[in-house]
Formats: C-alpha cells, structure tokens, sequence
C-alpha cells in the first residue's frame, strides 16, 4: 500500500456478499473481523499480527486510489497437517465436495479443531470434532494435532468427570455426543495410527468419565442433554434415545480399547455394561414392530444410530431399515437429520443392504444435501444446510458459519463406502476394500497414506456391463477384498484366471460380492460382462 504518513487503511473481512456487492457481516455477530492500519507513509506491506479471518472477500477503505487486486494476496494459515488423502470420481461435484471437506478442515485447525474461523466464537466444540474426526484423519495426518487436543479435553474436565462442550473449556459440560468425544476420538486415534499409548494416557479421564455416566444413568437411560440431534430438520431434538445410544456406544468402545492395552476386567465390565444398555434400549425404545421411538415419535436420526451401532435387535433390523427408508421417502429422497444423525445416516443405511438409499442421498443435488451446497457455490463446508439459497437468500445470521466442517463428516462414507477403505483391524493393519458401486457413477478411487503405507483402491465400469477393480495393499498387512460379482460371473485378477492367481483366496459369495483374502501387493480384479 502507498499513502501519506498518518493515512488510515482499513481492511475487513466477510465470507459473503451481499445483494448489492458489499460484504456481508452480519452472520460475524460480534466479531469485527477488521484490520486498520496507520501508515508510516511511502510504500509498505500490510499485514495483521497475532490474529486470523477466516472469509473469502476483503474489503480495502481508505486508499486515495482502489488497491490492484493483484498486490491483495490471502496467506492460507493452519497446523502443519501432511495431506494423506486423494479422492476421484466420474462426478464433478463429488470432487469438490471433497475439496471443500478438506478446506474446511484447513480453515478450522489451528492448534485446535475449531467449530468456524470467523465469527465471534472459533471454539473447539468437542461434539464437532468427535463426528468429523475419522474424516480428519483420512484427509490429514492428525496424530500429533489430536493427541495435544485430548489433553485439552482432559484439562477442561469437571470433578464429578463430565466432559467440556469445549476445549479448551470456556463453556459448559455434560452433553451427549459432545463430551463423548474424550472417548470417540480415543479411539478414532487408536483405530486410525493403532496408537495404544493414547489409551493408555486417556484411561484415568475416561474412566472418570464412564463413572459419570453411570452416576448420571443408572438404569441405562441418559438424557440427550442440552443439544441434541443439533439443526437437524425434522423430528424430536432431544430425546433419552440419543443420550442412551451414546452412552452404549462409549461403552462399547471403552471395552475394546480396555481389551487392546491388556485391561481384560475392565474390558469385560464395560462390554457387559453395553450390553445392558442395549438391553434397556430395546425394551423402552423399540416396539415389537421394531419401530424406533420416544414418546410415539421417531426420526431419521433414532434408526440411524439404532442401526449403525447395531444397538436393536438383529431381528428388528429389516423392519427398522424399512421404516428409515420410509422415512426418507416421505421426505422425496431427502435426509433430516442434524449432528447426532447425519454421521450415521449413510453407513447405517448400507449395513442394513439399502446401499442405493445411501448413495441417493450423497449424490442428491436438491435442498437439503451436500451436493446442493457445492452447486450453488460452497467453497468450504456449511454450517447450515440453508446458510444461502437463491430463494430465500441467508438463514438465520445468528448461527450462520460459512466454514463450519462438521457436514464434512460424510467424508467418512465417500472413502469407505464409495470407494470403498477402511481400516478392519488397529492401525489398518487389517483393511477392508469393500466399494459400494452406485449406478450413477462411472468410476471412483481413492488414495490414503495409512500409518503401514499407502491404501489405493479404484473401480471403473467397463463395456456392456463389466468393470475393473484396482486394489494397493501395503507390507506387512492383509486385506478383505469385496468384488462386486454375482456368483458364477466370469472374474479374473491381473488378467490370470483366479485359480492362477498369486497371493489371492476365494474366502466366501456374500450376496452379490465375491469375498477374497489377500496379502500386500497390487491387485487388478475383473468382472467380464
């Protein structure tokens, strides 16, 4: 900038535009996301110190001249994350979405997983982080930018053992799916990096936490607290279904973590603890028609954690995944669920074999989905699945971030279901290559660099019907391979018949999946038409 000694330049920031070309900062409360500088006269850099914005349009005031866009450059500024992650597909918008998810993560870990990087607030909400957390961990190498973040959760726990809402803690505590992250993402951490230590450093703060609950529920049954299925769309927000299904899900996961560091009494304690929990979940929530409720009403949300945890009844579940589908279809293909829900919604829905539902619902393109955000123009993921519309224009400024990532957690489906990794053992060092191949899509791959090395898998269809799986298993591990092929289909691997092919075992037929074992190395199967 060039002025005269004494001049003020003042520089704001908004993530929007209004109708009329000016910034919109309405949505900033009272954050002033404002810079002044005074100049010292002559030519000079500006630039702030000890602060950042988060925005996608500044606003220069000030100068006797408007300032060349070219001299405005914006310094992307973030915890050093290696990238670990690239995603692939035939559908443009898929691909930004994925660009999104991962700027939304950019623009919101700085030193802790902020909730938005503008507004006055830029807290570490702890029911964000724990949904987004495996998404996180796909994108990035987060193992270091975690394991210090846990110990702020540690740090911001209450004496009687309830988990902040935030850490660092500023506010209050004791919410289901929120202080559950000190448990959730304990574990994300082991079953990402296989890391133990972690479980080992967290177990006295999460033992005083499972002691919380247990205080707080005796009898099984927790309340939702405070939140809820947050901003979801329809259904009840708060209901002892959410609380009393986290509360299983805590204790099913403190039994296999107890299991993994050698603590086989408190494994077995916590397992016999999840299992009465969901004793008590199927005989007040679930009806003999395996309807999930609370008071007479469901929700897209009760069947997605009902099923995605395998919380009901084994035979209940193809009554509970009719009446989610139902659900869905009242509402033209649409979903309605809010932060409790939407994390489950699509893997809950492909356990239960309605795949085809779960893959409608990420490449829907209408309101609400994730699709219709990048369509009308997301940079970074959304708070709301409203924030802008064409029609009604922004929602409600009080809660209103453009860089909110915790929708981003579909990622989670994107890498695991449609293309199709995960890890089937701490640390992948079992992997699981299981696609969910959609007819709308041509071809998806996905790269991951694992903690073992790099996890590749691709599927691309081939003429009249056949297609090409890709698979990269790295050393020293083994992987669950499920090739979408009907049983009797004609199916080859690097080009050699099956029976000649090195290092593979025909495991099992599972529905229309022919099921292999193989060990680490490159893999070409193929399905002839």
């Amino acid at each position: 900038m060039t002025g005269k000694p004494g001049q003020t330049i003042t520089v704001r920031h908004a993530e929007r535009l209004n109708p009329d070309g000016t910034v919109y900062l309405t949505n900033l409360r009272a954050a002033k996301a404002t810079d002044t500088y005074v100049l010292k006269g002559g030519t000079q850099t500006l630039e702030p110190m000890f602060t950042f914005h988060g925005f996608q349009y500044v606003e220069v005031t000030g100068a006797d001249a408007p300032p060349d866009p070219k001299t405005v450059e914006a310094v992307v500024f973030h915890s050093d994350l290696a990238k670990t992650l690239t995603f692939a597909s035939d559908n443009p918008l898929l691909n930004k979405l994925v660009d999104n998810i991962d700027w939304g993560f950019r623009g919101n870990a700085l030193d802790v997983p902020t909730d938005c990087p503008q507004r006055n607030e830029r807290a570490g909400w702890t029911g964000d982080a724990q949904v987004f957390a495996k998404t996180a961990m796909f994108h990035r190498n987060s193992a270091p930018f975690f394991t210090k973040w846990l110990k702020d959760v540690e740090d911001g726990q209450r004496p009687d053992g309830a988990y902040p809402d935030v850490a660092p803690s500023v506010v209050g505590a004791g919410n289901a799916a929120w202080e559950d992250a000190g448990v959730i993402c304990t574990y994300r951490m082991w079953e990402m990096y296989g890391d133990t230590q972690i479980i080992k450093d967290q177990w006295p703060s999460m033992t005083l936490f499972m002691n919380h609950l247990q205080k707080q529920a005796p009898d099984g049954i927790r309340s939702a607290g405070a939140y809820g299925d947050w901003l979801l769309l329809e259904g009840p927000r708060l209901s002892p279904v959410l609380g009393t299904a986290y509360y299983f899900y805590s204790a099913k996961l403190m039994a296999q973590m107890a299991a993994a560091t050698g603590k086989t009494e408190d494994a077995a304690q916590y397992q016999a603890l999840a299992e009465k929990i969901r004793t008590v979940f199927n005989s007040r929530f679930v009806t003999a028609e395996g309807l999930v409720q609370d008071t007479g009403k469901d929700s897209q949300t009760f069947y997605a954690l009902a099923l995605g945890w395998g919380l009901i009844d084994t035979a209940k579940r193809p009554q509970a995944a009719r009446r989610l589908d139902t659900l869905i279809q009242q509402r033209s293909g649409h979903l309605a669920t809010g932060f409790i829900g939407t994390p489950l919604l699509l893997p809950a829905l492909a356990s239960a074999g309605r795949t085809e539902t779960a893959n409608s619902l990420l490449l829907n393109e209408t309101f609400p989905s994730w699709l219709y955000q990048v369509k009308i123009g997301a940079t970074t993921m959304w708070e709301r699945w409203d924030g802008w519309t064409p029609e009604k224009g922004f929602q409600d400024p009080g809660m209103n971030s453009f860089n909110h990532y915790w929708l981003g957690c579909v990622g989670e489906w994107m890498y695991s279901g449609v293309a199709g990794i995960d890890t089937d053992g701490p640390g992948w060092s079992k992997i699981s290559i299981r696609p969910q191949i959609d007819g709308r899509l041509q071809k998806a791959s996905v790269s991951y660099d694992s903690i073992r090395g790099r996890v590749e898998s691709g599927w691309q269809k081939t003429a009249g019907g056949g297609l090409t799986l890709s698979v990269t298993v790295p050393a020293n591990t083994t992987a669950t391979v499920y090739v979408p092929a009907r049983a009797g289909a004609s199916l080859t691997e690097s080009g050699k018949p099956l029976s000649e092919a090195q290092g593979v075992t025909f495991v099992r037929q599972e529905g229309n999946a022919s099921v292999f074992s193989v060990g680490s190395g490159k893999y070409t199967f193929k399905v002839n038409p």
